[in-house]
């Protein structure tokens, strides 16, 4: 950890919102833009390093929280992209709508309030595509093999672009008219605005993922 006694001397301080009388006149997300990068080192500062995290066992995606809390402190925006995606291909989509059990788990949260871990994760992302380090990774060779996703929600697209990358030649079917699946039409665009997914799915695409919108599998296609 970059500063040993950061959980001492900095106080949980989390991402600003916009005021409600602004808020209330659009459905942009209620955060302000950019207002995470002037506060998000000191934040990440608070992490222990724990010898046992539970943070990092409490994340469904076994992210590896500690590492990467340590590389924003230190302000290694890469490497820090480079630990985040190594275990969730979509962090900017659970910074946002996670319920964050992680800061449940955190250590520090026995007597203090817990670290802004999905704070961090969402400041890691967002820097991710600002400074392009989330470039299109097709794979090198294909492996002759196809498959077949069905449905484009989180976890179909997750799916798919870990299978596209192994080299396989993979389709997303679809049975709506747009792809997204509960991030389209389940979430809200002041939780999460509908540009954060157009652009995965344009990464997506370049990496040479196919999708087939409007089928229903069983119906449209055997």
């Amino acid at each position: 950890m970059a500063d040993p006694k950061g959980f001492m001397t900095t106080p949980r301080r989390e991402w600003p919102r916009r005021p409600v009388e602004e808020r209330v006149r659009d459905w942009h997300e209620v955060y302000v833009p950019g207002g995470l990068l002037p506060i998000i080192s000191k934040q990440a500062d608070r992490c222990m390093d724990c010898g046992v995290p539970f943070c990092h066992e409490a994340c469904p995606l076994g992210n590896l929280i500690p590492e990467w809390n340590d590389l924003v402190s230190r302000e290694d925006w890469r490497a820090a992209s480079d630990r985040l995606h190594a275990t969730n291909n979509f962090p900017e989509f659970t910074g946002r709508l996670c319920p964050a059990p992680c800061e449940a788990g955190c250590v520090l949260a026995i007597n203090q309030p817990a670290v802004t871990i999905k704070n961090v994760e969402c400041a890691i992302a967002d820097r991710a595509w600002e400074e392009g380090f989330a470039p299109p990774r097709p794979p090198d060779r294909l492996s002759g093999r196809t498959v077949a996703v069905i449905g484009s929600g989180p976890t179909g697209l997750a799916a798919a672009q870990q299978l596209t990358r192994a080299g396989h030649t993979v389709a997303v079917y679809e049975r709506d008219d747009r792809l997204g699946g509960l991030m389209r039409y389940g979430i809200p665009s002041f939780k999460m605005e509908k540009h954060h997914l157009e652009r995965r799915l344009e990464q997506m695409r370049a990496e040479g993922t196919k999708f087939r919108t409007s089928m229903a599998v069983g119906r449209d296609v055997g």
